[in-house]
């Protein structure tokens, strides 16, 4: 037919005028063809033959349809996108912050606070770019090279020159380069990164699916996928955006990431702050001068406050916080990408987790062996050598291959998982088999054909006799024996009872998610029956025995489900696999019930919204079988929708948009895709669950620690605004008991170290049998406030300022005396000020303890388990008592050196303050209901 000049279908551009209007490649026929119709028609539409193009046409047609590559997002705005990060509400705070120390003069603290502010934002601003590291990582799934007929001959092409239309040459080991429909020949396919089935899959020319889902069509093969087995052709229906891949790609690119629970409290409490310290300083500014002082000192007052209602070292705090969480999951196997995901962990109320390669090992394992004299379970096996029978059957399967395992010449094992499984079969009951001699005993070999579902060898046996050798499913073997194997060596004709009896044996294991083979052979007594064909070969053969292959589940699995139960987590199996071998799956690793719901994706399609969110939210768990891309986005938007946070696993490219997608995406380190692992939030680097049960841990104890650390910064800002209060209140007859810069001394200075210690604040008793906390919950709560504020606080701000009137007091002060530079009373004032602010570090390290637990006593978790605490509040003394103790320090301070006696003034401050917080846990355990 001559593309020149045959009209475009209807619904499809002509080329020619498409070249002339530009149209882009959205435009083309690639999105509009229908793969599964007729191939006279599909060639008609293409305009195209089994002949393929020619060179012109082709060339002609990249320039209408583009190259065959993935789309790239476009490049981000990136200053704007900069300026989003630092323009953060807890982020303007601490700019704040940093003109409040420039005003103060104190430059160097002004640039580290800037320095906090530069590096939280770049670290912010690079994680934004991961959604376009997932999408340029699915290129790597795309080859650089095809054969294609052009010219009517098979030529070697680049892949990104492919169009509708190009005729396909796919091969063993080959890289699938477009979606394709299958002219002539058979292939095993491995469809594992789009579906996530670990089974190779059949297609062949000979069948024809115009029904269901596209990805389980037997006559289409998709780009990105590859050819295990087989040789066929192919004519190019997609390419570029239009393939299965391309698909995948734009959804990944289209979905969006939600700031995590923490993310949104810490803006939300950081808007509070900022409008709490800009609000108080003005509003107190009238208050002051109405009181009886002047501008400047009401301005001094003002700025005071402002200062001490900002908790300079929040951010920096949460974000060493999260970054120790961070490296201690590092630490069990599980890389976490984002930093605010440590807590979002914490709040997991449901996995989604796939099932081949995250519940299971993704490898196909032989786990039963029938034989007539019996069923061997190899799972319990006791002996690493089998019975006569039983190692006769592994042979013949093992012989009828062409995978080969790992050996120290070659490291990677090559082929087929199920003939994979086979070999390691024979290796664990007989003699492991070698692939040369194999190769050397083999006269003839039957490739496996999709419509007859079984493959067959001539081999030369031990004795120099020629046997054949057959592998396939039940229903095409068993028609092709005469014989069953008997004890001894022997055989028997296979009777209709015989038949019968195997026939409920292979629905019985198939009910256990088994996947079956029968394994048959036959003498030839004839050598020149090897040349014969596969008919007469296959003919006549006896009965070995059945192979039942399995993707085991992973040992660790059971513990870690349990574990996720005990705290409340529910688990749904989300997979693109058989819903019965899923769901047997997770009846082994205890996910469901014994009638767990399946629903397959077909179902899942056919369900409304309503009904949907009907469907999750119980506490059914539920598998989700034979689920698409968007059925996984689906899910996690509905879940999620029902105030649950979701954590969605999977190590396949067809789990990239929904892993985006989640609060919590978790990619296999090991076994997944680099497209899963760029676009996941926590990698596992050991591929184990349990590990996703560890990070939970984790991410719940890093929150209690958040809270307790922010519980223990909020407290100090009652004692830092009472004195100003006093002094405004009292009209400036009662002088500041503080300065700005000891303000900021504390708040960027003492605070810090003990506060990111309390980080590191082992779990509290039954941390994990508590049930998730509400995804709205807010991570300061009134009872937080009202401990830190008008507790904690208030009893340190008592205890302060006693210490600063008994000081002055002690020195003949009386309210209204002058205490500035040149009178009697300076000194004294500076050393009331130091014991003010000596005695704010003191009620630090009482809250610190105090801190430690919030129902628990101390006794409980132990004085001594936090060594970091410990270290922590030595520090904090020892740089405490070096601006008390060093001369050059005072006049920036404003402090002086104390006498032995005014330092003991402060030492039992720790004591009153971690005492009276011990008294109220007491009380509220002994009322708790």
């Amino acid at each position: 037919m001559s593309t020149h000049t045959a009209p475009p279908p209807t619904g499809q551009p002509d080329l020619n005028s498409a070249m002339v209007s530009g149209a882009t490649p959205v435009d083309s026929a690639a999105g509009a063809t229908d793969s599964r119709e007729p191939l006279t028609v599909l060639f008609r539409d293409l305009r195209t033959s089994e002949s393929g193009l020619s060179t012109r046409e082709a060339q002609r047609r990249l320039l209408v349809y583009g190259p065959n590559e993935l789309p790239r997002p476009s490049g981000r705005q990136w200053p704007r996108e900069l300026l989003k990060q630092i323009t953060h509400p807890l982020a303007l705070v601490l700019v704040v912050a940093a003109l409040l120390a420039l005003v103060t003069g104190t430059a160097v603290l002004a640039a580290a606070i800037v320095a906090v502010i530069a590096l939280n934002a770049g670290f912010a601003f690079v994680q934004e770019m991961q959604a376009q590291r997932a999408v340029e990582a699915l290129a790597a799934y795309l080859p650089t090279h095809a054969r294609a007929v052009r010219d009517r001959t098979p030529v070697e092409v680049e892949a990104r020159t492919l169009v509708p239309g190009d005729v396909l040459v796919i091969s063993e080991g080959d890289r699938v380069c477009a979606d394709a429909r299958l002219i002539d020949g058979d292939l095993q396919v491995d469809l594992s990164t789009l579906t996530g089935e670990s089974v190779s899959a059949t297609r062949s020319a000979d069948h024809t699916d115009t029904a269901g889902p596209r990805l389980e069509a037997k006559d289409l093969v998709f780009s990105g996928t590859a050819c295990l087995e087989g040789d066929a052709k192919a004519v190019v229906t997609a390419t570029g955006a239009h393939t299965e891949l391309g698909r995948i790609a734009a959804l990944t690119q289209r979905t969006t990431r939600d700031d995590s629970p923490l993310e949104r409290q810490v803006k939300r409490v950081a808007w509070l702050i900022a409008i709490v310290a800009a609000g108080s300083g003005l509003v107190f500014v009238p208050v002051g001068v109405a009181a009886g002082l002047g501008w400047v000192a009401a301005g001094t007052f003002a700025i005071g406050l402002i200062v001490a209602n900002v908790p300079e070292g929040l951010l920096p705090t949460i974000t060493l916080a999260l970054a120790v969480g961070v490296r201690d999951l590092a630490r069990h196997g599980a890389v976490v990408k984002r930093l605010s995901a440590v807590e979002t962990l914490g709040s997991t109320t449901v996995i989604c987790t796939d099932k081949t390669g995250t519940l299971t090992e993704n490898k196909m394992r032989v786990t039963k062996v029938w034989l007539p004299s019996g069923e061997v379970d190899l799972e319990n096996i006791t002996s690493t050598t089998g019975s006569r029978e039983l190692r006769a059957l592994a042979y013949t399967a093992a012989v009828c291959t062409s995978a080969a395992l790992a050996s120290a010449t070659s490291p990677t094992a090559t082929g087929d998982p199920t003939e994979l499984a086979l070999l390691e079969l024979d290796a664990t009951v007989g003699e492991p088999l070698d692939p040369h001699d194999r190769a050397v005993g083999r006269r003839a070999m039957f490739h496996f054909a999709a419509h007859l579902r079984r493959m067959s060898t001539v081999d030369v046996e031990g004795d120099g006799t020629l046997a054949v050798h057959t592998k396939g499913a039940p229903e095409t073997v068993l028609p092709c024996c005469l014989t069953i194997a008997e004890i001894g060596g022997g055989q028997h004709t296979l009777t209709d009872l015989d038949r019968t009896h195997l026939t409920a044996l292979i629905d019985g294991y198939a009910t256990q998610g088994l996947r079956m083979l029968a394994i048959a052979r036959r003498r030839l007594d004839d050598v020149a029956e090897a040349g014969a064909g596969r008919d007469d070969v296959e003919g006549g053969l006896c009965l070995l025995g059945l192979v039942a292959m399995f993707d085991p589940p992973r040992p660790q699995v059971v513990d870690a489900i349990t574990r996720a139960h005990r705290a409340g987590i529910r688990i749904h199996v989300v997979t693109g696999d058989n819903g019965l071998t899923a769901a047997e799956i997770a009846r082994r690793v205890g996910i469901g019930s014994a009638n767990t719901r399946i629903v397959t994706g077909e179902q899942l399609d056919a369900l409304s919204e309503p009904e949907l969110d009907q469907l999750l939210a119980g506490d059914e768990e539920i598998i989700f079988a034979r689920s698409s891309p968007e059925a996984k986005l689906r899910i996690a938007d509905a879940l999620r929708a029902l105030g649950q946070v979701v954590a969605m696993t999977g190590d396949g490219v067809n789990d990239a948009p929904a892993l985006h997608r989640a609060d919590i995406g978790v990619a296999m380190g090991r076994s997944g895709t680099d497209v899963a692992r760029e676009a996941a939030t926590m990698v596992l680097t050991d591929d184990d669950f349990g590990t996703i049960v560890i990070a939970v841990e984790a991410g719940r104890r890093v929150y209690d620690n958040v809270r307790k650390f922010i519980l223990y910064i909020f407290t100090h800002a009652v004692p830092e605004v009472v004195p100003f209060l006093v002094f405004a209140l009292s009209g400036g007859a009662i002088p500041l008991p503080l300065t700005v810069l000891q303000i900021l001394a504390i708040d960027l200075g003492t605070d810090i170290l003990p506060a990111l210690a309390l980080s590191r604040e082992p779990a509290e008793p039954g941390l994990m049998d508590r049930p998730p906390r509400p995804r709205k919950q807010g991570i300061i709560r009134p009872a937080m406030l009202l401990r830190a504020w008008a507790f904690l606080g208030a009893i340190s701000a008592c205890l302060v300022m006693a210490g600063f009137l008994l000081v002055l007091y002690r020195a003949g002060w009386h309210p209204g005396d002058a205490t500035g530079v040149g009178a009697t009373l300076h000194h004294p004032y500076q050393q009331a000020t130091t014991v003010a602010w000596l005695g704010i570090v003191a009620c630090q390290i009482g809250t610190a303890f105090a801190a430690r637990t919030e129902r628990a006593s101390l006794r409980a978790v132990g004085v001594f388990t936090n060594p970091a605490l410990l270290w922590g509040i030595a520090a904090e003394v020892v740089f405490a008592l070096a601006l008390v103790y060093t001369p050059f320090m005072h006049p920036v301070l404003g402090t002086a050196s104390l006498s032995a006696g005014q330092l003991l003034l402060v030492v039992p401050f720790p004591f009153i303050v971690w005492g009276a917080d011990e008294l109220r846990r007491l009380w509220l355990r002994r009322h708790a209901t």
